[in-house]
């Protein structure tokens, strides 16, 4: 994604060369003053209501001798809010992508979101965001494509881009991050193996002060993951335990933790799952590519703080060798596992991980995964359900959804819901209560294995991928991830400054 800010006043927008310009125009959108025969036509259109009105997102497409531009688009944006921009932009790409276009102009001139402190959302995600949804185009698997990448070199031209600049930063790596997301989550589970998401953990072991290690059956054997074994012992492809650190600040600050959950197929093993809409279960390790995505844009803006991602990944198949229901395997933190549904066991691989995030006395974890059907029931599609027991990073966490526009929703964890998780014959069952409150008893389920450290579960079954004509990975929760953890970063300097790569970008404004 070729994507620059400019410093361009309004004016000057209108007589660039380009191959299109595109202008965002919200509801009661005052056009700037200007001497430009295009500034002059969308006063006129503004004014009789052609452009800039109440209602459903329009895009009037155009091309007029009397303009520089060889096309111009434009973009209506109802009120301007950040959904609405991220939306009709998007669309506006997506119609853009199918020409020869080399070079885009984007105007948002008509946006001042970022001057109202009463708006949480930085819309430059939302701007980017959508310059990324509209360009992105599956192509791995395919020989042939229909629609090609979007390839145009694409400039954001505003007022005040150099105070921008920090945020457009922000935003790029953002994009970088959940494009890397959808791509794993979206490559078929033969094509997206452990072994893949090693190889590619590997390669982003390249970026600056990254490590990553990859650790096998041997490896994890010896660390004692009993859970997580036992999940990956009914499929031939071994298993992987990726470990990666971005060290950006002191060895003696404490890391955030982020928890990716791996299966890279789920047949529900032994509990082995219906057969229609089977094939989505390649996106059971959203959670494993959502953690991916959000080093790869920590590696990117280089903040000032020490990150470590685990990823435990394997497959959950139904042979000879699958653990059965009424089997008891011991865990890593020496509790044993009563395994009751074979289909529970995202959290029989994630309780292994929880109990290695101890070993780096981390100042949180937070744990993301494709975990229940019961969350989608609950929250739809929407927002992600959080459990968290503390409060300061509940607040953070969801706050951060807010500015991403990655919303989260915290669901409740009283003790009362563990009182079905009891077993005669383990320390625990991996299931327990029925389908009433699944999404919270396999969170409790979770809790038992972080008495250690604060600690956050993010269930994102009803927000990693959409299904039907448009299905896909959506990259989520990169956006509120990475948010979090430049938030906190930015808490620990007691101040907000600017990434290393957000200063970069500020001196590349013209």
């Amino acid at each position: 994604m070729n994507v620059e800010l400019k410093n361009l006043s309004f004016d000057a927008a209108c007589l660039a060369r380009t191959d299109v310009l595109v202008v965002l125009v919200a509801k009661d959108f005052k056009v700037p003053a200007t001497t430009s025969a295009l500034g002059a036509w969308l006063q006129q259109a503004v004014k009789t209501g052609g452009l800039g009105g109440s209602g459903a997102t329009q895009v009037q497409s155009f091309a007029d001798p009397r303009f520089v531009a060889k096309q111009v688009v434009a973009v209506h944006v109802d009120s301007g809010d950040a959904d609405g921009v991220r939306s009709a932009l998007a669309a506006c790409v997506k119609s853009l992508s199918s020409s020869n276009v080399k070079t885009v102009l984007v105007s948002v001139h008509a946006l001042q979101l970022h001057r109202s402190s009463a708006n949480k959302r930085d819309w430059s995600q939302a701007l980017v965001g959508a310059i990324e949804q509209g360009s992105y185009l599956y192509t791995t698997s395919k020989s042939t494509t229909v629609g090609k990448p979007f390839k145009a070199r694409v400039t954001i031209c505003a007022d005040d881009a150099q105070a921008l600049a920090p945020q457009f930063a922000v935003a790029k790596a953002v994009a970088s991050g959940v494009a890397v997301a959808k791509e794993w989550a979206n490559r078929p589970a033969n094509l997206a193996t452990p072994t893949h998401l090693g190889e590619q953990a590997k390669a982003m072991g390249k970026l600056r002060n990254m490590q990553v290690q990859v650790m096998g059956p041997r490896e994890v054997a010896k660390l004692k993951m009993g859970s997580f074994m036992a999940v990956a012992q009914g499929s031939t492809e071994p298993l992987r335990f990726i470990v990666m650190q971005y060290k950006g600040a002191p060895q003696t600050q404490a890391p955030v933790v982020l928890v990716g959950k791996g299966i890279t197929f789920d047949t529900g093993g032994i509990s082995i799952k219906p057969s229609p809409d089977m094939d989505e279960m390649k996106y059971d390790m959203g959670g494993a590519a959502s953690v991916l995505g959000a080093m790869q844009a920590i590696g990117e803006l280089q903040p000032k703080v020490n990150v470590v991602a685990l990823i435990p990944s394997c497959e959950n198949m139904p042979d000879a060798n699958a653990v059965k229901p009424g089997d008891v395997v011991t865990s890593m933190s020496g509790q044993t596992i009563e395994i009751l549904n074979t289909d529970a066991e995202g959290r029989l691989i994630l309780c292994d991980a929880l109990t290695y995030a101890t070993r780096y006395k981390p100042a949180h974890v937070i744990d993301v995964a494709t975990l229940t059907g019961a969350c989608v029931i609950a929250l739809g599609h929407v927002r992600t359900g959080m459990f968290c027991a503390d409060d300061a990073l509940a607040q953070s966490l969801s706050n951060a959804g807010e500015v991403s526009g990655d919303l989260c929703w915290r669901m409740p964890l009283d003790a009362a819901y563990g009182a079905a998780l009891k077993s005669n014959f383990a320390d625990i069952p991996n299931i327990g209560g029925g389908r009433a409150g699944g999404a919270i008893t396999a969170a409790k389920f979770l809790e038992k294995f972080t008495a250690d450290f604060k600690w956050a579960h993010l269930d994102i079954a009803g927000t990693a991928w959409v299904s039907g004509s448009q299905k896909g990975s959506t990259g989520r929760p990169v956006p509120l991830l990475v948010t979090h953890v430049l938030q906190h970063a930015a808490g620990l300097a007691g101040n907000t400054k600017p990434t290393t790569a957000s200063k970069r970008a500020a001196k590349k404004v013209s």
